[in-house]
């Protein structure tokens, strides 16, 4: 019987939620006997060959690039799963929304206190993803079925979460696992 598939993302986070997936430790052996990662910065598959059963994103959308990949998720998976609090509400990278993106913009480009630009030119390459006028959560830009706190979540969470999801149980997590103080 083949595995289920899995695939991750990360769009406006740190990657510290995909450092979480991998301090299962020991369980990462099992992990692989459970599942198939499917894209992945894990594997580095950029792209889907397959329905996933589970698709793990962390990080908010702040660009075109990070709506276009999510709608694909949510295109590709059965479950899609909010991982961390960039993915959950925005996390560090929406302190920009208090503030407007000309601004962020000129800040970082002409009027910083270390900017060297001459040319005093903001970047706009084609290349360059669009950025969206704030940093939003993944669920107001798609469906997401779970959401797993913490910053990053610790690894155990993620490890009862994927076990219980790929093995047909009821998600139920317990209180040490999602309280944080």
């Amino acid at each position: 019987m083949a595995k289920p598939k899995v695939a991750t993302a990360s769009l406006a986070g740190c990657f510290g939620c995909h450092m979480s997936v991998l301090d299962i430790d020991e369980r990462i052996l099992k992990l692989v006997e459970l599942v198939e990662f499917n894209k992945s910065p894990i594997n580095d598959i950029k792209k889907f060959t397959d329905r996933c059963a589970v698709g793990l994103i962390e990080g908010g959308c702040c660009n075109e690039e990070n709506v276009r990949v999510l709608q694909d998720f949510r295109k590709n998976c059965d479950v899609l799963i909010s991982v961390g609090e960039c993915a959950i509400m925005g996390g560090i990278p929406a302190l920009r929304n208090n503030i407007p993106l000309k601004e962020c913009l000129d800040e970082a480009y002409l009027n910083g206190p270390t900017v060297y630009n001459p040319a005093k030119r903001i970047p706009g390459d084609q290349e360059i993803p669009l950025l969206l006028n704030r940093v939003y959560p993944c669920h107001e830009v798609v469906k997401m079925d779970y959401h797993l706190p913490g910053c990053p979540p610790p690894a155990d969470t993620i490890w009862e979460a994927l076990v219980a999801l790929l093995t047909g149980k009821p998600l139920k997590l317990s209180y040490e696992l999602i309280k944080y103080d």
